[in-house]
């Protein structure tokens, strides 16, 4: 194993596994709310940060044992694209499931009252001229 290249797989594979936990806790709160409005900051400043010094993303690079700073912007472009994946495909879940109870709902609001419709299917068979229908 490379040991050079140990400080950035070390922090890559911390920030993945915090991803993952951060996403399997539940999202809702004002708690869950402002950590991501935290990390969202956080990473505000560090891309403006890597745009007025960009030597500075090189420098950092250096000190990771990466070699070049874009190498690091295309592990952090990595990163952030994997949360921002597992972010899409909670919300899509959690989405489906909402859409599926909203769905059984309307269903048992629109379902005819068995009495009603028992009752509705003789006034058929007695009225004449009133055809019953074929199942």
């Amino acid at each position: 194993m490379d040991t050079g290249q140990l400080a950035i797989k070390i922090i890559l594979i911390v920030v993945i596994v915090a991803f993952s936990i951060f996403l399997m806790l539940p999202g809702k709160g004002a708690r869950h709310l402002a950590l991501r409005r935290l990390s969202m900051l956080a990473l505000l400043l560090i891309v403006v940060l890597a745009v007025v010094f960009p030597s500075s993303v090189t420098a950092v690079a250096n000190l990771l044992g990466v070699g070049r700073g874009t190498d690091l912007l295309l592990y952090g472009l990595i990163v952030v694209f994997i949360g921002n994946s597992l972010v899409v495909q909670r919300r899509h879940r959690k989405t489906d499931l909402e859409i599926t109870r909203l769905a059984r709902l309307i269903a048992i609001q629109n379902a005819p009252d068995a009495a009603t419709a028992f009752e509705g299917e003789k006034a058929a068979e007695v009225e004449p001229g009133v055809q019953k229908r074929s199942e």
